[in-house]
């Protein structure tokens, strides 16, 4: 039997409740089980910003780096104020990340980044963001179907994209149009060097990117894993992405 992929992904901060918990991290199990469905072996990493040696070790042992949703990524990350429109950030989930990335270039490992993760991919490389969709882009369509108790699907598919002819992203979905979900309020302002936009929503916001350079680097806006029981092309993004990071390692 040959060996599985191991595939890294960050948690987040889960802030301590003094008397009722202590400090925490969290990460959505439908990750880990899609990847498992793709074949890959999740390996969750901790989040240890002051011990780059750990987290540096851990990265030895990562066949891929795959990027969640969450919460906003800092703007002093990419040279803005925090405006009001902006939520609460996870500064240590920001820093193990950004190191995560520069140590999966470094050993050429696959990345695909969901959501949070395609615009913390955007911002490592000097790109920015839009802190708030709404009130910064106000022609912009809505973007912000989070769950609610009236409606808790994350599977809500509630605009198309559309993907761009010859990019590795329209190898894998298989088509020029796509029926996505979407639960983002912020979004990629500047792309950044190395990036190509691969998929846009009807109003130009860019919904997809991927690397410039011919390594396995894909990021999509929208939240595939929740979409793989009813889109066959969304679970070929994941087996795509475990296919790459099988390639990475004897």
């Amino acid at each position: 039997m040959s060996r599985r992929p191991v595939i890294g992904m960050i948690m987040q901060t889960l802030p301590a409740i003094p008397g009722e918990r202590p400090p925490c991290w969290l990460l959505g199990q439908r990750y880990v089980h899609v990847l498992k469905a793709a074949g890959a072996v999740p390996w969750v990493v901790p989040l240890m910003p002051d011990d780059p040696e750990t987290t540096a070790e851990i990265a030895d042992r990562l066949d891929g780096v795959f990027l969640t949703g969450g919460v906003d990524v800092d703007p002093s990350r990419y040279r803005e104020d925090r405006l009001p429109v902006c939520g609460t950030p996870d500064p240590a989930r920001d820093t193990v990340e950004l190191a995560m990335l520069n140590l999966a270039r470094g050993r050429d490992l696959p990345v695909f980044a969901v959501c949070r993760g395609m615009q913390l991919l955007n911002v490592s490389l000097g790109g920015t963001l839009y802190q708030d969709v709404a009130s910064q882009v106000p022609a912009a369509l809505k973007h912000d179907y989070f769950p609610t108790a009236t409606q808790p699907s994350r599977a809500l598919v509630t605009h198309d994209i559309t993907v761009t002819a010859g990019s590795r992203l329209a190898g894998v979905l298989g088509g020029g149009v796509a029926s996505v979900n979407s639960m983002h309020h912020q979004a990629i302002k500047d792309l950044a060097p190395g990036l190509a936009p691969t998929a846009y929503a009807p109003d130009g916001i860019i919904e997809a990117v991927e690397g410039t350079n011919g390594r396995y680097v894909v990021g999509v806006q929208w939240h595939p894993e929740e979409l793989t029981d009813e889109q066959p092309a969304m679970r070929r993004l994941f087996t795509a992405f475990v296919e790459a990071a099988n390639g990475t390692k004897a």
